[in-house]
């Protein structure tokens, strides 16, 4: 535990509101009680009069004192809860400052809290996304990562590899009996096992990472589709310029929305077609970057003729993970549409961008897209890293397995070692400095 007291405002809500100033660490007692001008009982709320040095009243409030190791922070911790005007905030913790307090970094209490094993890492992450949520299905991804959904998921992964570790070196010392006589095939089956959940694990953890980050969307298709129009549909205002001139977009476009309960990363792009002028080509050659680096690509074609569109931009979107086909200008086909725009296949939505019909199935969509068809509520929110930190795991693992069916068990026992580290890395176990330095430098001061 630290030798020093931190401080820090962790709310402040505005004047009318409440505003609550955190103290941690072994001074924390002693200087509430004497800004509170008495001694705190733990875990009781006392209503009190906050004073300066001189005894004049800073305000009225509510103080609690939690001692360790029951705390946030694993660490002696005092909440002051005051009128949250910034004033009295201020004032309340100058004095605790002057007390002998110092104020808190980014995220300085969650990372006390990880360091005197209250959270893993992943937890305190799960804090800052609890705040940073956008929406009720976010805040309840991070609420289950923070109650340790994703931690246990990852922990008994990692207790399977160990197992698989510790099974590999016991047959390194029997290096001159085939592997078969050693338990061979439960080993390979136990590796099996091992990739198949981590497989799983992975998946989910990218879902959680479209809940917390949004999906990387790439709207795309051929020139006057209506491409631009769907983006200023689904920003809600005119964020694209819309003519009816061919080749109007030349550059990239980039907007942030929520459709369907999903954060979404819009990118308009230049229509896709052979030809086209110098600055119409560098636009393709832009969108074409942009569909590199996509969760999802929004085909754009004009629905009064599909398929003429479709054969221009197939090979485009063709190693985009997701893609959504959206056959737009849907009003323009009035009663008879004929047989080229007869009723869509399942992948297929209409839309109309001018009328704003289909963008409620649209959003539906947008969010089983970002879910992988699976249901928000069993949903845990992960980050990038974590996501990168899975795929090096299953890696690792794939080669450990390789290795095994060729009988190198030195290979093997290090891969394993490696995917083993790599799951340390999520949840903390193993984790270098500069990594936590990073992550909890992204937090609010007061967490």
């Amino acid at each position: 535990m630290s030798t020093e007291t931190i401080v820090a405002v962790a709310t402040a809500p505005g004047a009318g509101g409440i505003g609550v100033v955190r103290l941690s660490g072994p001074a924390a007692p002693a200087i509430a009680a004497a800004i509170c001008g008495r001694s705190l009982r733990p875990r009781h709320a006392h209503h009190v009069r906050f004073g300066d040095a001189a005894g004049e009243p800073i305000d009225d409030g509510i103080a609690l004192l939690f001692r360790a190791p029951a705390s946030y922070t694993g660490e002696d911790a005092v909440e002051l809860q005051a009128h949250g005007s910034q004033p009295v905030l201020q004032q309340l913790l100058a004095r605790c400052c002057a007390l002998g307090a110092r104020p808190a970094r980014p995220g300085e209490f969650s990372e006390r809290a990880f360091l005197n094993g209250r959270l893993d890492l992943a937890q305190a992450e799960a804090v800052a996304d609890l705040i940073a949520a956008a929406d009720v299905h976010a805040a309840r991804a991070a609420r289950r990562s923070l109650d340790g959904e994703f931690s246990r998921r990852v922990e008994a992964l990692a207790t399977q590899l160990l197992a698989l570790r510790v099974q590999v070196e016991a047959c390194i010392d029997f290096a001159d009996e085939p592997l078969d006589t050693l338990g061979g095939a439960a080993l390979h089956a136990a590796v099996d096992a091992a990739v198949a959940a981590l497989a799983d694990l992975g998946a989910a953890a990218e879902r959680g990472r479209r809940l917390r980050d949004g999906l990387h969307a790439v709207i795309v298709g051929p020139p006057n589709a209506g491409k631009s129009s769907l983006l200023n549909a689904l920003a809600g205002s005119d964020r694209a310029i819309v003519a009816e001139a061919a080749g109007t977009t030349r550059d990239l476009l980039r907007e942030t929305v929520r459709v369907g309960g999903v954060e979404l990363t819009l990118v308009d792009s230049a229509g896709l077609r052979e030809g086209g002028d110098a600055i119409e080509r560098e636009g393709m050659r832009r969108a074409a970057a942009e569909l590199a680096q996509a969760d999802l690509a929004l085909v754009v074609l004009d629905a009064r003729d599909p398929d003429a569109g479709r054969a221009a931009v197939v090979a485009a979107v063709a190693a985009v993970p997701q893609r959504l086909w959206l056959h737009n200008k849907a009003d323009l086909l009035g009663p008879n549409p004929g047989t080229r725009a007869s009723a869509p296949a399942p992948d297929v939505l209409r839309v109309s961008a001018r009328t704003g019909a289909g963008l409620d199935a649209l959003g539906e969509r947008l969010r089983q897209a970002a879910l992988g068809g699976a249901p928000a509520e069993g949903a845990f929110s992960a980050r990038a890293r974590h996501v990168e930190a899975l795929r090096r795991a299953a890696r690792e693992l794939a080669a450990a397995r390789v290795a095994l069916r060729d009988e190198t068990l030195d290979l093997a026992a290090e891969a394993l070692r490696a995917a083993h580290d790599e799951l340390g890395a999520i949840t903390g176990r193993v984790a270098p400095d500069d990594l936590l330095g990073h992550i909890f430098s992204t937090f609010c001061i007061g967490k």
